[in-house]
């Protein structure tokens, strides 16, 4: 094994976030391609004992799409990460490295696809939804440069995740009409972002679509209960350790969490 194989990347990342440590260069060389970043993502799985409790889903930067084939990608979230949103909620980063917190949707699945289902439908997506939260993802990783060399790198890692905080449900959610609330996101009291889940392409159902097939193809199948995180409707906020965090979904309710280091494992 080299030091350029998935593998050996793979278990750099593995180890720099279990014993919570940061580095600065990509350890190897950067993966060229979409399909390159989840080969990496694939051998850091194999090497994590905790499971799979949910899948995130990001946004691909629009001018990067063409070139990269894909206006998303995904990653594991860990059941041990996924949290309910209580009054003092924390969200962990890696302090030496990179951290943000996003407002998003969390779809959660019901019922789980035919494992020979390989396209789907923004219906046939949404049938396998059983309910929609509001909450926050936090993203994470040990490399302070995660977002700043392309989605394949950003797969490489695990899609930049470190946790789930699962908020209130939205209730007639069937509608979609979550989706064209206004939403902004704060960091001690300042606004950092603000917007609205039908500007993704699809919108959140989209997002479900999006990871149904990206499963299907790399042959992993979804577990009933899996949370899907659908993506930053306010953007990607850098944190620091010490900030509050505040997503004000409007009607639907806030969710709140202060940002805290990451421990080893």
């Amino acid at each position: 094994m080299t030091a350029a194989s998935p593998a050996a990347i793979a278990r750099a990342f593995v180890t720099a976030r279990q014993q919570a440590t940061g580095f600065s260069d990509y350890p190897g060389p950067i993966p060229p391609s979409l399909a390159d970043g989840y080969a990496i993502q694939a051998e850091a799985l194999a090497l994590v004992d905790a499971p799979v409790g949910g899948w995130k889903v990001g946004r691909v930067p629009v001018p990067l799409v063409e070139r990269f084939g894909a206006d998303r990608l995904a990653g594991p979230i860990f059941t041990p990460t996924i949290h309910a949103l209580t009054p003092d909620a924390t969200g962990l980063v890696f302090a030496q490295g990179f951290g943000a917190a996003e407002a998003e949707f969390l779809l959660r699945i019901g019922q789980v696809p035919d494992p020979a289902q390989t396209s789907f439908t923004l219906e046939e997506a949404a049938a396998l939804v059983d309910a929609v939260h509001i909450g926050l993802e936090i993203a994470s990783s040990p490399f302070i440069g995660i977002n700043e060399h392309g989605p394949a790198v950003t797969v490489s890692d695990f899609g930049n995740n470190n946790g789930l905080l699962i908020g209130a449900a939205v209730p007639d959610w069937q509608s979609l009409a979550f989706a064209e609330i206004d939403i902004s996101l704060s960091i001690d009291g300042v606004v950092a972002g603000t917007g609205r889940a039908v500007s993704f392409p699809d919108g959140p159902i989209g997002s479900v679509r999006f990871l149904l097939e990206n499963l299907a193809a790399r042959g992993i199948r979804l577990q009933p209960g899996a949370w899907i995180s659908t993506g930053a409707v306010t953007g990607v906020h850098e944190v620091r350790v010490g900030q509050t965090v505040v997503a004000d979904f409007g009607p639907l309710g806030t969710a709140h969490c202060v940002i805290r280091p990451q421990a080893a494992a």
